[in-house]
């Protein structure tokens, strides 16, 4: 099981030796992937602890909140997502402007070394840190040598990621690092196929599922609205086909809707998912309001467009719910 703390001073006395890296992860894709399992590889021939630091908020909401990327998904998943590769623990360090104001020495000795006892700091040759940036490789290795740790290059740990190759992915022949923003822009252009390949696994918001308009359930298919502080980065319009994963740990395969229903002349755009099969029993009571549930998509169906009504609205939301079911269970 792996440890969260969520400020150094949590972390044990007697913790460690470690091997340590940093990052802001945000969707720990593939390219973040292959990063820490060679650190938990370095960790496990050292016979250390494989420890990852990740910052909340995002470094850029904090220096630039009106340019700052929208998130991939909530500090809830991307600690899930960091656990299921096998590290020891995690810092969850809170951003601020006074961490970001130690020295690259400061953060270094007070933190890698003093609290996590690091044997080994494995990091990129592009890598930064400290007051205004003002650290790098360089500084790294300095500090290495100064305090007793040893500084491992990892040559594919970028911003950008690994390759992700064509035997892996159709992108035209030119191969192209796994990087958070390519996931960015495959879920704004609703590209969530790609944005799975990327990421090893499919795209996923987390939310409680409150009261909606009820339009849904008026023609005949009841949805799952998330609320609108739901994590996660929210995709393109259209309508999906994906899986509801619900409180008690459920997969329940689901049509998917995102935007603001051009056809009763929306304006806020919601995520909201309709369940598929349903339990016999409990048709007419299956309740999932209040619950935080996880939706994952899976395949872009269509675009969201503007009915002329309703019924020719309902024709298309059958149409869309089989072709749903075809491609969750053709799998």
């Amino acid at each position: 099981m792996v440890h969260i703390w969520n400020d150094p001073s949590e972390v044990p006395a007697d913790f460690g030796p470690s091997v340590v890296t940093f990052g802001n992860f945000d969707g720990v894709h593939r390219g973040h992937q292959q990063v820490l399992s060679q650190l938990i590889r370095i960790a496990r021939l050292n016979h250390a602890r494989a420890v990852a630091i990740t910052f909340d908020p995002h470094p850029a909401q904090v220096h630039r909140p009106e340019s700052a990327p929208e998130l991939i998904m909530g500090l809830e998943d991307k600690l899930v997502a960091l656990g299921e590769l096998g590290l020891d623990a995690v810092l969850v360090m809170k951003y601020s402007l006074e961490l970001a104001s130690l020295t690259p020495e400061e953060f270094v000795a007070d933190v890698l070394v003093g609290a996590l006892k690091a044997s080994h700091v494995v990091i990129g040759h592009d890598a930064r840190f400290g007051r205004g940036n003002s650290g790098d490789l360089n500084t790294m290795q300095e500090l290495g040598r100064k305090l007793g740790f040893e500084v491992l290059v990892i040559s594919e740990f970028g911003s950008e990621g690994f390759p992700l190759h064509g035997d892996q992915y159709d992108d035209g022949g030119t191969d192209r690092r796994c990087s958070s923003t390519w996931v960015r822009e495959a879920l704004r252009e609703g590209d969530v196929a790609t944005a799975a390949a990327v990421l090893g696994r499919s795209h996923r918001m987390r939310g409680e599922v409150v009261h909606g308009a009820a339009r849904g359930r008026d023609l005949g298919f009841p949805t799952a609205n998330l609320a609108p502080n739901a994590s996660g980065y929210v995709p393109a319009d259209g309508i999906y086909a994906g899986w509801l994963v619900d409180q008690a740990g459920t997969r329940w395969p689901a049509a998917i809707s995102v935007g603001s229903n051009p056809t009763f002349d929306g304006v806020s755009r919601q995520v909201e998912a309709h369940v598929l099969d349903r339990p016999e029993e409990a048709v007419e009571d299956f309740d999932l309001y209040g619950q935080t549930v996880v939706v994952e998509f899976v395949a872009r169906l269509r675009g969201m467009v503007a009915y002329r009504g309703p019924e020719a609205l309902v024709d298309q939301m059958r149409l869309d719910v089989v072709q749903a079911h075809d491609i969750l269970f053709a799998r």
